[in-house]
């Protein structure tokens, strides 16, 4: 399920050095994450919430003593443990030291997109029945908004100690989730900010952030289009509102593809670890120089270690368990090391010692997190409860994701927005259209109030209509195509809602088409043909469709996408059909064409390869036709960029030493077409900022994303097509115009990784990319 984890790569195929590399990275990264912690414990009631240091018999431990360093605290508690009492803390679900006071800790609880009910932590059983359900992940990445995902973070946050405080939810949650959307077939790929690993550290930062206390005690006005936020260092000591965790570990995005399951199969080369998913990791570890980023706990599953090769599967498991002690695994969620462990002691295999590094970090997020100080309700966070969960600023907060996250794909002759104020009646079709429970996505919990779509365009006209079409999503038959029909024809206006639910894409159930379901295509097309005017195609669901009919057919004048809008998406969708809120989202994946399928979803490569046919992943490297792509969206204003000021020309010292062997791209006279990241001594010096005016020339204010891109003038081996630089989302008055300013780091967005896994920097010209706009920036060596 969720976690951290290395799950598909082949560690028999490395060399030496790839090993060490890989495990070095390892230990990086995983200092990042934040671990999980949970209360003692979630299912006691709120009059015997359990709780270590209780006095008077149990208070008195060094532990226990609160102006002790934290990290002299947990040395102290490992300290008093056995050999059999350490093994016991291993495991998710901890097992409690009564002869320490120490309840049972549960460290398994959800909140990707609000607080979840999966994993045992998380309990809607009791005084608080609901929690804010937020738009799913790929939507609110859609908005291009970092402030919104900061405050996304902050609200989950809030309420989950509230359930914490009636013994409903830990402290420690699996989230955020920043694999890489690499196959549009992936049932989880609506779980994740997008195919851009630089878009995925930037919302992971956010959401940690927020989600850790950041924001505790700002105050903000608006969501965000503009960093509105006052200055706040997020608390003055080193404590943690709740904890963290990033999953899943690289090379994550296949669950269940025809025989291949993300349990067993070898995905992934140690240069494909290296060149493809370092970016989302290291920008993420680069944060945690922020107080408010600290080392984190990292948990695997056992079944992802089960790899197929000469080993057997158990000693294989037993062998990456040891190295992950090494390499600072914490946690196993599951009983594995629980059962294990103390036979590969007594092999010799793993020392005590090692265990104590895990339990260190394990007990230093716990003792952060005010578990070990009392009774935590008398706390910094102790008042929180009912009266902070489902609260008017969260379902707004909610609201405005939604919003923001909506994507408008095709609107011919500016058939949008709906006229407001007139008498017209209004058909809505589909199976999707009148069942809030289907809009949530995965790892959803149990919303505060949900509004279906047609339950939120009722508002707006007196005269709505609704058939289902399709009996469900699967659409099987056209048994309810007939009433459909007659529907439209009784409707001056018709909204067709189809797409995806959890049904066709979830955890453990990948696609196989980038079609509609089932008959969903006929019942549009059907619908469009007996409607008296052009139809608004809305579009569910986390994964990419190909509707190139939609697209292409006169008769279907507007798309719009709005994948799992969560419990505010009626409303949403209703404000921006009637013009109410001027839509600026933007598709934070590639949309392909239904032939990307022939292409096995288990081959994980991203960069294209045209011997074999094979015409990559993603928007940084396909070579492929596309339905959209990466930022495409439209808005009911038009945006014009100018760039106001950006270096023409970057000079670098010529580096002491160069090993010309290694270099692909060669020497051409006297300049080096290349140098190697490491060789630069002066990146931060290379720094600059771009200044951007944006200018909207349309009739309505709106908020909308600048991009930055940049890409190589020549055709380079291995080289991505572009790659985003960075992203502001500004807000603009019709007829204004806004600046703003996006950092560039040449030996970051200007450098790529080669063959070898080396990460280079061309010499020569580079071109960056706003819109339409086009400058070269040339860097050359002295």
């Amino acid at each position: 399920m969720l976690t951290l984890r290395t799950q598909n790569t082949s560690l028999n195929s490395m060399s030496p050095n790839w090993k060490s590399l890989f495990f070095l990275l390892l230990l990086q990264l995983f200092k990042l994450c934040f671990s999980k912690s949970q209360p003692f414990t979630s299912s006691s009631s709120n009059s015997d919430l359990q709780f270590p240091c209780k006095p008077p018999h149990y208070s008195s431990y060094p532990f226990c003593n609160t102006s002790l360093p934290i990290t002299t605290r947990a040395q102290s508690l490992i300290s008093l443990l056995t050999l059999r009492e350490k093994i016991q803390q291993l495991s998710n679900n901890a097992s409690a030291i009564p002869r320490l006071g120490i309840p049972p800790y549960e460290w398994w609880s959800e909140s990707l997109h609000g607080i979840a009910t999966n994993g045992p932590g998380v309990s809607f059983n009791g005084t608080i029945p609901s929690a804010t359900s937020f738009p799913q992940v790929i939507v609110t990445a859609a908005a291009f908004n970092r402030t919104l995902w900061s405050l996304i973070g902050s609200a989950i946050a809030v309420e989950a100690r509230a359930m914490y405080n009636l013994g409903q939810a830990g402290l420690t949650f699996w989230a955020p989730n920043i694999n890489i959307f690499r196959d549009p077939r992936w049932g989880r790929g609506q779980e994740t900010p997008g195919e851009d690993p630089m878009v995925a550290s930037a919302y992971a930062i956010e959401f940690v952030k927020g989600f850790q206390g950041g924001n505790w005690g700002i105050r903000h006005d608006g969501f965000g289009e503009r960093r509105v936020l006052e200055g706040h260092d997020g608390g003055s000591d080193d404590g943690l509102m709740l904890s963290a965790c990033c999953k899943h570990f690289t090379a994550y995005d296949l669950d269940l593809w025809r025989n291949f399951s993300r349990y067993s199969f070898n995905a992934v080369s140690m240069g494909f670890l290296l060149v493809h998913r370092r970016i989302s990791w290291t920008k993420l570890g680069m944060s945690g120089a922020s107080k408010d980023i600290s080392p984190q706990t990292v948990m695997l599953w056992p079944q992802s270690m089960s790899i197929r090769i000469t080993l057997k599967v158990l000693k294989m498991q037993l062998l990456m368990f040891l190295k992950q002690l090494f390499v600072g695994t914490d946690i196993n969620c599951g009983t594995f090391l629980f059962r294990h462990t103390l036979s590969t002691i007594k092999q010799g295999k793993v020392q005590e010692e090692d265990i104590d590094k895990a339990l260190l970090n394990l007990f230093s997020v716990q003792l952060r997190l005010g578990l070990f100080d009392g009774d935590p309700r008398n706390g910094q966070f102790g008042s929180l409860g009912p009266k902070d969960v489902c609260t008017s600023e969260h379902k707004t907060l909610a609201l405005e994701a939604t919003r923001q996250g909506i994507v408008l794909l095709k609107n011919d002759k500016k058939f949008l927005p709906l006229e407001k104020g007139v008498d017209f009646s209004l058909a809505v079709i589909g199976p999707l259209a009148n069942n809030a429970s289907l809009l949530g996505g995965g790892y959803t919990g149990i919303p505060c109030s949900s509004k279906g779509l047609f339950e939120g365009l009722q508002e707006y006209t007196k005269r709505a209509l609704y058939a289902a079409g399709c009996l469900d999503v699967p659409c099987k038959s056209r048994a309810g195509f007939r009433e459909a029909i007659h529907t439209v024809k009784m409707a001056d206006i018709v909204v067709i809602v189809v797409g995806l639910d959890l049904t066709q894409e979830r955890e453990d159930h990948d696609r196989v088409s980038l079609l509609l379901p089932g008959k969903q295509m006929a019942l549009v097309s059907s619908v469009a043909a007996a409607s008296k005017e052009p139809v608004i195609l809305v579009l569910t669901g986390g994964g990419p469709l190909d509707v190139t009919f939609a697209k292409e057919d006169p008769r279907i004048a507007s798309i719009l996408w709005i994948g799992y809008p969560g419990e505010s998406g009626g409303r949403a969708l209703a404000e921006v059909l009637f013009g109410d809120f001027n839509p600026g989202g933007r598709l934070p994946m590639t949309w392909y064409p239904e032939s990307f399928t022939n292409i096995p979803m288990n081959d994980m490569n991203m960069r294209a390869d045209p011997s074999k046919g094979y015409p990559g992943r993603t928007y940084r490297f396909y070579t492929g036709s596309r339905l959209y792509g990466f930022g495409d969206g439209l808005s009911y204003s038009k945006f014009t960029y100018n760039i106001v000021s950006a270096p023409k020309n970057l000079r670098l010292s010529r580096p002491l030493k160069v090993d010309s062997s290694r270099n692909i791209l060669h020497q051409a006279g006297d300049t080096l077409d290349y140098l190697h990241i490491d060789e630069v001594t002066s990146c931060d010096s290379l720094r600059f900022f771009v200044e951007i005016t944006v200018t909207n020339i349309g009739d309505m204010d709106g908020g909308h994303t600048v991009m930055l891109f940049s890409r190589m003038t020549k055709v380079v081996k291995g080289a991505p097509k572009q790659q985003l630089i960075g992203f502001n989302r500004v807000h603009t008055g019709s007829y204004k115009s806004t600046a703003t300013s996006i950092l560039v780091d040449p030996c970051t967005h200007f450098s790529f990784a080669n063959d070898y896994g080396e990460w280079i920097l061309p010499l020569g010209d580079h071109k960056l990319m706003v819109g339409d706009i086009e400058h070269i920036v040339s860097i050359e060596i002295n």
